[in-house]
């Protein structure tokens, strides 16, 4: 069994970014996270916050990592946010994807993801 959390599409009150007179300047930055968990927090033996994994704390320090002053890419922000969720020893693997809106013209999407595996997490563990 494999489990997982998943948040999608969380618009991040983020000042991020450094543009000239002529860039395209993006109305909105995502995030979409999903958790690799032990299947125990999900598939559970009761019903009870004891048997799952409470993800409300992370998502408010996601939250304050964001309005964390001004940041030049979104890449250190994710850095960031994955060293977040290896203080969580339920947390197996990360799976974060970043993007912004629009890109050109007032459209498109541009993202970066990085995947972090559970080996990944043990060294920023350690």
């Amino acid at each position: 069994m494999n489990a997982f959390v998943e948040l999608t599409g969380l618009e991040l009150p983020v000042s991020l970014g450094t543009y000239g007179p002529d860039d395209v300047v993006p109305d909105v930055h995502l995030l979409d996270l999903t958790l690799g968990l032990d299947a125990a927090h999900v598939h559970i033996s009761g019903d009870g916050m004891e048997h799952v994994f409470d993800y409300d704390p992370l998502v408010a320090q996601i939250d304050a990592l964001a309005r964390d002053g001004h940041y030049d890419t979104q890449e250190w922000l994710m850095t960031r946010i994955v060293r977040a969720c290896a203080a969580y020893p339920e947390i197996q693997s990360v799976d974060i994807h970043m993007s912004k809106r629009p890109v050109l013209h007032g459209s498109g999407q541009l993202g970066v993801r990085l995947q972090v595996t559970a080996d990944d997490l043990a060294v920023l563990r350690s």
